[in-house]
């Protein structure tokens, strides 16, 4: 199993994960906030108000200088668009884990869901832009601009695994109490046609080993005789007619 920051017991939560991401671990992990311990398709219907609906994020952290939204009740929030697609894909991953074995997502819950910072590519300007010039002071060095890759983790399980810890219960039925409830919306076509290739490769797979398999007896001589005298064509009466007249006059 990869290594993820879930510290608790594992058996009942399926993960998915993604590395290397271009985006803001900040905003991801405001994202991953919003939708913990949220049932699947609350936290779908979260992440589609985002990217759809254009609904704010609540920001607890890295707030600074930032607007509040009467959305949220005068608190500070954003819309981290980018950031909600991302989180969307890694929960659709995580569901199709699901699915894979044998779990419905609609009855599941975001137990994990964190975003952190994994590698740092030092960036600076083009040589050319290295030194600014800035007046009588000679020249003033160019601003560095780093990149920052990050990487995106969710748990699901469900609400009757016996491995989750008592906090973890209470914030799933506090956020069940409190949250809407909301059906999951059908797969996209994309998706269908996948499963359905994926059926069918079951299915071809299952045919393929049904069948018995051919097991060739040997036969014995005089059956082997037999089969040959029947596999020659027969001759016609004429021919028939012609020997056994000549066999009389032998």
């Amino acid at each position: 199993m990869a290594n993820y920051s879930f510290n608790q017991n594992r058996s009942g939560v399926i993960f998915a994960s993604l590395k290397d991401i271009n985006a803001s671990f900040k905003d991801l992990g405001a994202v991953c906030t919003a939708i913990r311990y949220k049932s699947i398709p609350n936290a779908m219907d979260t992440l589609d108000g985002v990217i759809e609906r254009g609904k704010p994020i609540l920001y607890r952290r890295n707030n600074k200088y930032m607007g509040s939204r009467h959305e949220l009740g005068g608190k500070k929030g954003r819309y981290p668009m980018k950031c909600a697609g991302i989180v969307r894909k890694v929960l659709l991953n995580a569901m199709t884990n699901a699915r894979n074995k044998g779990l419905e997502p609609s009855l599941m819950y975001v137990v994990h869901a964190s975003a952190n910072k994994t590698m740092i590519a030092q960036r600076g300007p083009s040589k050319g832009a290295m030194f600014v010039t800035g007046g009588p002071s000679g020249f003033v060095t160019g601003r560095r601009s780093d990149l920052e890759f990050a990487r995106v983790e969710i748990g699901v399980s469900t609400a009757e695994e016996k491995t989750l810890h008592k906090n973890m219960l209470k914030r799933i039925k506090a956020e069940e109490a409190i949250a809407p409830k909301v059906e999951l919306k059908p797969m996209d076509k994309k998706s269908k046609k996948k499963e359905e290739k994926k059926e069918d490769r079951k299915e071809a797979k299952a045919e393929k080993t049904g069948k018995p398999e051919k097991v060739e007896t040997q036969k014995s001589q005089p059956q082997q005789q037999q089969a040959k005298q029947e596999a020659k064509p027969s001759q016609p009466e004429a021919q028939k007619a012609k020997t056994a007249q000549e066999n009389k006059v032998n």
